[in-house]
């Protein structure tokens, strides 16, 4: 059977309750869709044979749909043969992109690629299991996908699907973060905050003064949401496995001040108490108490007074694709170029003479 890719795209990513207080970019259906469009033409051009997209109520499915009825063959880049997950049925919830990204892995899919942001791709990872995930940035925080070209992502991507690359060359492991409050346990894939909020809510944090602990996979000084306080204060690249532990207080009583944009357009002062690295397999008991857990950005949890919480950091997280990797590696190898001889570039001379 040949190579197999699946594509989840999130009709509601970037579309949040933050562009009420940040100036974020918006990425309308007709985007994503193009993405779409792109990835798979980027794919044929790899050797991918099957490409599996997800369904949505949002018109990226069926943007996508109109396009593979309308093409015409010989006069277009080729694609893949396309397939939907039309047996998924949708609840416009994050159960969706869970189902798509089970019925993509029970097709082969050598490749799981997700648009969306911190939310999506960490949805996306919890059931990809041990398939090369590649996150592609259309959410309002995207800490963990890269804002990458469609075309770029997909030639690597395709690369890593068909098996040109191998996996130990074109990923690498991502750490996770595991919160367990009371019997329920959630994992992350940039940050765990804990804040006095009282109710999970509109699901966003924007406002620091609610702020209490923050635990971070990774914290680069270019990122943007809760992380990128821990970046411009401690950087911890993703590449290493540790991450970093930090603990709030109002500024007027804090060690350190950070100006961070916690959300785009939203640069807030932050006061920060301490800060120290996080190593592999730690366990960090929070006091109990009243509020809320966060996990990539987003009100999850919700503590009572005597509700014990846990924070573990674990090795564990999903197979992403390292883009420049994959196409340096590609490079290296002349993976996607071709030495013509003499007389194929005289028949090639001949066919743009007479066309």
């Amino acid at each position: 059977m040949g190579a197999v890719v699946g594509v989840v795209a999130n009709p509601a990513s970037g579309r949040d309750i933050r562009r009420l207080v940040a100036q974020a970019s918006v990425f309308p259906t007709a985007e994503k869709a193009n993405m779409v469009r792109r990835l798979l033409s980027a794919f044929a051009a790899t050797g991918v044979e099957r490409a599996v997209l997800s369904t949505d109520l949002g018109g990226i499915s069926a943007a996508v749909l109109r396009t593979l009825r309308t093409r015409r063959p010989g006069k277009e880049a080729p694609w893949p043969d396309v397939e939907f997950c039309d047996d998924v049925t949708l609840t416009g919830t994050a159960d969706d992109t869970t189902e798509a990204v089970r019925r993509m892995r029970a097709e082969g899919a050598g490749l799981i690629v997700c648009l969306g942001g911190d939310g999506t791709a960490r949805v996306a990872a919890a059931a990809c299991g041990d398939v090369p995930l590649l996150a592609l940035s259309t959410g309002t925080n995207n800490a963990f996908p890269r804002m990458r070209e469609a075309t770029v992502a997909g030639l690597a991507g395709g690369l890593v699907a068909t098996g040109a690359v191998p996996p130990e060359t074109g990923t690498r492991t991502a750490s996770l973060l595991e919160v367990t409050a009371g019997g329920r346990t959630e994992v992350a894939l940039v940050d765990v905050c804990v804040s006095t909020s009282r109710h999970v809510a509109s699901r966003a944090l924007w406002d620091p003064a609610t702020l209490t602990a923050l635990f971070c996979t990774f914290a680069e000084p270019d990122g943007i949401g809760l992380s990128s306080i821990a970046g411009q204060l401690c950087p911890s690249p993703r590449e290493s496995q540790d991450g970093v532990a930090l603990t709030f207080a109002p500024p007027h009583r804090a060690r350190w001040v950070v100006h961070a944009p916690i959300a785009p357009g939203l640069v807030l002062p932050v006061g920060v108490r301490a800060w120290r690295p996080l190593r592999v397999g730690e366990h960090v008991a929070l006091p109990a108490g009243g509020g809320v857990v966060a996990v990539d950005g987003e009100r999850e949890l919700e503590l009572t007074g005597d509700t014990p919480v846990s924070v573990r950091l674990r090795a564990d997280g999903p197979r992403c694709v390292d883009v420049p990797a994959v196409l340096a590696e590609s490079a290296r190898r002349g993976l996607l170029r071709t030495e013509l001889t003499p007389c194929q570039r005289w028949r090639r001379r001949e066919e743009a003479e007479t066309a």
